[in-house]
């Protein structure tokens, strides 16, 4: 579906495929659009002419995916939403480390977009023998020209991923992202970019967009931690975390479908911090399934303390949902209403409050 009159933007944010071999290792390299245009080039002639023209943008300094942060996040939505309209869709190139959370923000504040947002990266430089970035970018690029989407997205590896339902899930290997709990979105199948349509939003983002850009600046660092539960955790030490007035609000992830230690003062610690207006929200450790807070009386304490069920959210989903909240002038009742509603696929359902 894709065509070579389309125009696309591909914003360059840094990563590993801009990256280039140095006696000290790999250091970020330059000029990486006159780089990509070469690299380009080299596909066979039919994979050439199916691409579309494109602009570039570099962000004003390249990102350290491993350094990102909710600012990091603002910028890039903002510089997607100041230039999108004069395209028919947009390509970023980003560093893997964060990727999926990158994708997950950028879900959320560019929700209502009526065209194509991809994120891909590479797990090699781009001039490497080896590498994955050409093939990734390839794939994005023609993915991009597809107006059926209307999404933000992760492409990697020959597939095309929610962006609020991916994850990084191999430190090496250049099928590096999943999707746990949600098929994928398309294939690039024998030199052809696939969209499975009845799997996108588009159905549900007719109109103009209504993008969220909120300003994360009133968030201090570190405002919305992501607890990770473990046999002996003690309630002195989610108090340090959750009870600093700092926190706005936190990630729990807990057992199977929904537990946590029947310890009294570990649910008071819970009820203390959703008490003071902290927005907390549960998942599993589980990477496949939802939880269901409240099924087992192991995990009832969560309901008790106001907990808000992740349902089959990832890490990264449900952290920047957080963010994404806390980030803009809602009262805790519709904080949590929001939390609970899907926005953009991140969820399968809602769930309801006990």
């Amino acid at each position: 579906m894709s065509s070579s009159r389309a125009s696309l933007l591909v914003i360059y944010t840094g990563g590993t495929l801009g990256m280039v071999d140095s006696p000290q290792g790999l250091i970020p390299g330059h000029d990486f659009e006159a780089r990509l245009r070469d690299a380009l080039s080299t596909l066979p002639p039919a994979r050439r002419r199916a691409l579309p023209d494109f602009q570039m943008l570099e962000t004003p300094r390249p990102i350290d995916s491993s350094a990102a942060t909710p600012d990091d996040w603002r910028d890039l939505a903002g510089l997607v939403a100041d230039h999108y309209l004069a395209h028919d869709g947009v390509v970023i190139l980003h560093g893997t480390d964060t990727l999926a959370w990158t994708a997950s923000s950028l879900a959320y504040q560019l929700q209502g977009i009526d065209r194509p947002v991809i994120l891909t990266g590479a797990m090699a430089p781009l001039e490497r023998a080896d590498s994955d970035a050409l093939g990734n970018i390839e794939a994005a690029m023609r993915f991009a020209t597809d107006a059926r989407l209307q999404e933000v997205a992760l492409c990697f590896s020959g597939r095309l991923l929610r962006g609020a339902r991916s994850r990084k899930w191999q430190t090496r290997h250049a099928d590096a992202f999943v999707s746990p709990n949600y098929p994928s979105l398309g294939e690039f199948v024998d030199d052809d970019a696939v969209l499975f349509p009845r799997r996108g939003l588009e159905r549900h983002q007719r109109g103009a967009p209504r993008f969220e850009l909120p300003d994360v600046a009133g968030l201090a660092e570190g405002s919305v931690p992501r607890l990770v539960l473990w046999p002996g955790i003690a309630a002195w030490q989610l108090e340090a975390w959750l009870l600093d007035d700092r926190v706005r609000g936190a990630l729990l992830e807990v057992w199977g479908g929904g537990n946590l230690p029947e310890d009294e003062a570990i649910m008071g610690v819970l009820a203390r911090a959703s008490g003071e207006g902290k927005l907390l929200a549960a998942i599993s450790q589980c990477p496949h399934g939802s939880v269901s807070i409240g099924a087992y009386a192991a995990g009832r304490g969560l309901v008790d303390a106001g907990v808000l069920s992740g349902d089959d959210m990832t890490p990264e989903a449900a952290v920047t949902k957080l963010v994404h909240l806390l980030a803009q002038p809602l009262d805790d009742a519709e904080r949590r209403r929001r939390f609970l509603t899907p926005l953009v696929g991140e969820r399968t359902a809602p769930a309801l409050e006990d």
